[in-house]
Order: C-alpha cells, then sequence, then structure tokens
C-alpha cells in the first residue's frame, strides 16, 4: 500500500463528504421526516382509506432494499418517460426510504403520549388536529429522537449507495480515486474511517441531545 496516497486523497475524499454525503444526508432527511410525519398521521387517522395507504406505503417501504428503490427511480422511471437526474434521484429515493421507516416512529411516539392529553385538549375546545399539533407532537418528539438519531446515522453510511448512480459523494471520489491508483483496499479503508469518524460525532451528539430531552421527560 502506498500510505503516501492516504494523506494526498484524504482532501478530495473529505471533500466529497462536504459537497456531497453531508448534503445530501440533510436533504433526505429533512424531506423524509415531513413525509414520516404525513404518513404517521395518516396511519393513525379513524378515516380507514387514508390508513390503509398509509400502510401499504409503509410495507413496500419496509420490504423492499433502498438499493432496489433507488434503481427503480433512476434506472426504472426512464422506461415510463420519467427521467430524473442523478441528484435528485437520491434524495427522492432516500427520502421516501426514510419515510417509511421513520412513519413508525412517529406513529409509535405519538401512540405513547397518554390518552387524557387528548381528552385534556378536547376539554378545552381543541380539535383533533389542534390537539395534535399542539400537545402531542411536542412530547412524542422527545421520545421519538433516540430512534430518529439512529435513522439520520443509518442515513449517512446509506448515502455511498448513490455512487451506483454515479452521484459524486464521498465514496464515489474514493472509487475514482482507486480506480486511478489501483490502490483499491487502501482508499476504501480510508473511507470507511471517515464514515466511522462522522458517525462516531454523531453518536456523541445523539448521546448529548438525549441527556438534555430526558430533563423534560416525566419518569
Amino acid at each position: 500500500m502506498d500510505f503516501s496516497l492516504f494523506w494526498s486523497s484524504l482532501g478530495p475524499l473529505l471533500l466529497g463528504a462536504i459537497q456531497g454525503t453531508i448534503p445530501l444526508t440533510l436533504a433526505s432527511f429533512a424531506l423524509g421526516l415531513m413525509i414520516a410525519l404525513v404518513i404517521a398521521v395518516m396511519r393513525i387517522s379513524p378515516n380507514k382509506l387514508a390508513s390503509a395507504v398509509a400502510r401499504v406505503y409503509i410495507s413496500v417501504i419496509r420490504g423492499t432494499p433502498l438499493l432496489v428503490q433507488l434503481f427503480v427511480i433512476f434506472y426504472g422511471l426512464p422506461a415510463v418517460g420519467v427521467k430524473i437526474d442523478p441528484w435528485p434521484s437520491a434524495i427522492i429515493a432516500f427520502s421516501l426510504n426514510v419515510g417509511g421507516y421513520a412513519a413508525e416512529i412517529i406513529r409509535a411516539a405519538i401512540l405513547s403520549v397518554p390518552r387524557g392529553q387528548w381528552e385534556a385538549g378536547h376539554m378545552i375546545g381543541m380539535s383533533r388536529n389542534q390537539a395534535l399539533v399542539r400537545i402531542i407532537l411536542p412530547q412524542a418528539a422527545r421520545v421519538s429522537v433516540p430512534p430518529l438519531s439512529n435513522t439520520f446515522i443509518s442515513l449517512v453510511k446509506d448515502t455511498s449507495l448513490a455512487s451506483l448512480i454515479l452521484v459524486t459523494e464521498m465514496f464515489r471520489v474514493a472509487q475514482q480515486v482507486a480506480a486511478f491508483s489501483q490502490e483499491f483496499m487502501l482508499l476504501y479503508l480510508e473511507a470507511a474511517l471517515i464514515y466511522w469518524v462522522i458517525c462516531l460525532i454523531l453518536s456523541t451528539a445523539q448521546t448529548s441531545l438525549e441527556k438534555r430531552l430526558d430533563r423534560y421527560v416525566a419518569h
């Protein structure tokens, strides 16, 4: 192994993380949370049709591999006349995937809030939606932080799959440098190390956030 290559390639890989991996993760997670909130509310809705649609969406997302979902959007949709560029394809696929998994997390968090909280909202004249937004969701948010944080950390690693549809993120840069230098083991281990450091930082931040929120959760 040419370890001088390790240091010379560190800059391009970190740049790939800053310009590709991190923005892709943040954009996909933000959109995914919006989708998840809508799906979770539909899932607990008394409307049977809305609940059924949400149930099917979650089942499809959780029952199929992320890589297949990514390929269907980027390589499959052009067959029916819908062509989407690599970056939007990756964001759509990751967002839909996060939405399917996070919806169940949010649903469980909502259901963990005591039923009396709903009744208290109704007693002071709130509608179901008002009680949900003003009373239930703030409490559910604190409960859902740990599992949603795990989903976010997993997404950081999953973005490496975007390299398969030509999105220039960190792992794609590692592939390009490895192909040029033929030092595949070194470059892939270097990419793994950077992913590990990023996830370690995020895990530390998650632990700190959980401790802060735990002060406001009744035991």
